[in-house]
């Protein structure tokens, strides 16, 4: 088994309130035997969201087919080309923001406002 980073994106059913399915979202992304969790968030508008896994074993290979605490949520897996690893996922960020827009995430951090809403403003600080 190679690693490999894997694309969830996960659509809850009608009638799941946004707190059941944030909740619901983040107990799937807690479950460590599914790989290790490298990125996830949650949608606005329609409930659901989307996580990266590195897969790195058979058993959390397996556990792809095990929809845990979202069944009966619309559930579609997609391994990703480039980003081989946690670390590659990274890279591959890092990579997009310089080829594509000519800028590095260091450079977005240092000029980025100020705002209440920014979580990560209050973990850097």
């Amino acid at each position: 088994m190679s690693s490999r980073c894997v694309l969830v994106h996960a659509l809850a059913p009608d009638g799941t309130t946004a707190r059941q399915a944030n909740d619901l979202l983040n107990e799937y992304v807690a479950d460590r035997r599914r790989g290790l969790a490298v990125w996830h968030d949650h949608f606005v508008g329609v409930h659901g969201g989307a996580v990266v896994l590195d897969v790195r074993s058979d058993d959390e290979q397996e556990l792809l087919d095990d929809t845990g605490p979202l069944a009966g949520w619309q559930l579609s897996l997609h391994p990703l080309t480039f980003s081989l690893s946690a670390v590659g996922f990274a890279a591959q960020t890092s990579f997009t923001l310089e080829q594509y827009r000519d800028v590095s995430l260091e450079e977005l951090a240092a000029a980025e406002r100020a705002d209440p809403r920014f979580w990560w403003q209050r973990r850097n600080s």
